[in-house]
């Protein structure tokens, strides 16, 4: 792959989440379907105002929510220091984004501030703990929708990837799966921008980087999946995952996705498929399945993620990304670029990252 292809779809994952961010904060949360139709029409397709009384209320069309706004902060920190520099984003947290909330969920930048973000703002302003005591148990996709910025820096070095998608989720969310599936999803989107597809091989390439010691899960399979030999010493735990499943999902939600006798009509009732809810086993499978169904339709998949209710905009940003990766920066309509709040400044600092990947191997 050239370089400047390999750009091309690190930009595109970037604005790809940034954009299905903005996309889903007018009709966000919305768990009664027919009311989501009702405010804003059988099919959204663009930018819109949250209405009043809803979340995010008082934002404008094409605005980013909190999500968005961690994610230009850990654009901003990997573009500054070249790489994931864990005491200068810790840095920004504390002096540029936590005197801005509150600890309370209807306040603060992007106008709601999740769960995992409300506690570690407590446990770090409230209660004074040191950064690595901040995390707690939420089961959401907060920090897969900021740490895939790292991701993108580090696609081509999967076990820095790893590594660094890893402590930095930690600083927010501690659950062990959670943490597991998060760096899953880091580890796909680095193979999407190399330029593997996100088809029924691409859990095999995972689980060959997990035998050469690339990726930090544990496996006592051999080959595809095959019994381990009768005297096969078994890998150690220690410092990896204890399985290595959310590595296999993709690659069997992508086969679903291409299966004609698998049939989710239209796309965006994946959400009914796997749950409209905000946590980890809902959110990935759906964004995998529409990156999946529409590999070269970045405008389709983003689309299908929103208009699917419930936690789109979660779905949106992950389905963005690995979108953006497939596509390129090349097949996201110029509109959407167009219609987002600091559009440009966005794209530039998502080039600037961009030539991170290639000239930091």
């Amino acid at each position: 792959m050239s370089a400047l292809s390999l750009q091309d779809r690190a930009v595109g994952a970037l604005m790809g989440a940034f954009i299905g961010d903005a996309l889903a904060l007018g009709p966000h949360w919305y768990y009664d379907l027919d009311a989501l139709h009702a405010d804003y029409g059988d099919w959204i397709d663009t930018y819109t105002t949250p209405r009043p009384g809803r979340y995010h209320a008082g934002l404008k069309a094409g605005q980013s929510s909190q999500a968005g706004i961690l994610l230009a902060l850990t654009v901003d920190s990997l573009v500054a220091r070249g790489g994931y520099d864990e005491a200068d984003f810790c840095r920004r947290l504390d002096e540029d984004f936590f005197p801005l909330i509150d600890g309370t969920p209807m306040h603060g930048p992007g106008g709601y501030t999740s769960q995992s973000i409300r506690e570690a703002w407590r446990r770090r302003v409230e209660q004074g703990l040191a950064w690595g005591h901040c995390g707690g148990n939420a089961d959401t996709t907060e920090a897969a929708e900021r740490t895939l910025a790292i991701a993108v820096r580090y696609a081509l070095r999967p076990a820095e990837l790893a590594a660094a998608v890893t402590r930095n989720t930690v600083l927010t969310q501690t659950d062990g799966t959670v943490v597991a599936m998060t760096v899953a999803f880091g580890a796909v989107l680095g193979m999407l921008i190399e330029g593997h597809a996100l088809d029924e091989q691409l859990s095999g390439r995972l689980m060959a980087r997990v035998k050469n010691g690339e990726l930090p899960f544990h496996s006592v399979t051999r080959g595809a999946l095959q019994a381990p030999h009768p005297d096969a010493e078994e890998a150690p735990l220690a410092g990896r995952f204890p399985s290595p499943d959310a590595l296999l999902g993709p690659s069997d939600t992508a086969r679903a996705a291409r299966d004609p006798s698998i049939r989710i009509e239209p796309a965006w009732k994946v959400s009914l498929v796997y749950g409209l809810p905000c946590a980890v086993y809902h959110q990935f499978p759906a964004a995998y399945y529409l990156a999946a169904r529409f590999p070269d339709d970045f405008e389709s998949a983003v689309l299908h993620a929103v208009n699917g209710g419930g936690q789109n905009q979660a779905r949106a940003i992950l389905t963005g990304a690995l979108a953006g990766a497939q596509s390129g920066l090349a097949g996201i309509p110029r509109r959407f670029i167009d219609g987002l709040e600091n559009g440009t400044e966005l794209l530039e600092q998502a080039r600037r990252l961009a030539v991170q990947v290639v000239v930091g191997v």
